[in-house]
């Protein structure tokens, strides 16, 4: 009776971790929006990273976060630094790690609290016409075996897909205004 009780906690606790084997480690998720401005004047806006404490999602879930910045903002090497309670929102920073000038802007987000995670993103602005731009904002997330369980649970493709267009809407919003 024991040996069968101790096989059956055994195939409980690996069968998740075989499942984890043949699950992704990783998404990535991007999402776009049309603005009715100029591409200059849309790219001129989003290659300052402060500029994102007033369109995005992230930014706004708790006012009482504390933000600190070190460098030249709009130039690569200039890190936006958040500290939060919040469990959305946690501990980390953003890094512009490189600039297309008009075109690209590369981030390294570096999440501290409440798990420890690297992630590339950017945004990018392409001319629809003379007086429209669509911006276009991505992320990639990696999750490491066995934590990659979470897909099995969590749409983050989804989520994330939500929440960047959320940002999207807007900056459409404030720049149209």
């Amino acid at each position: 009776m024991l040996k069968k009780l101790i096989l059956i906690i055994g195939a409980i606790i690996a069968l998740p971790l075989i499942v984890a084997l043949f699950l992704p480690n990783s998404y990535e998720v991007e999402r776009q929006v049309i603005i009715n401005k100029p591409k200059v004047e849309v790219f001129d806006y989003v290659k300052y990273l402060k500029n994102q404490n007033i369109y995005s999602k992230w930014a706004q879930i708790d006012p009482n976060m504390v933000k600190t910045f070190r460098g030249d903002d709009a130039q690569v090497g200039f890190v936006s630094r958040w500290e939060s309670e919040h469990p959305d929102v946690g501990t980390g920073e953003q890094e512009i790690i490189a600039i297309q000038e008009g075109e690209k802007i590369d981030y390294e987000l570096r999440f501290i609290k409440p798990f420890e995670a690297t992630s590339p993103a950017y945004m990018t602005t392409e001319a629809v016409s003379s007086t429209e731009t669509q911006v276009s904002w991505g992320f990639q997330g990696h999750l490491n075996y066995p934590m990659n369980l979470m897909f099995l649970f969590i749409d983050f493709k989804q989520v994330i897909g939500d929440d960047l267009q959320f940002g999207l809407n807007n900056l459409k919003m404030i720049l149209e205004s």
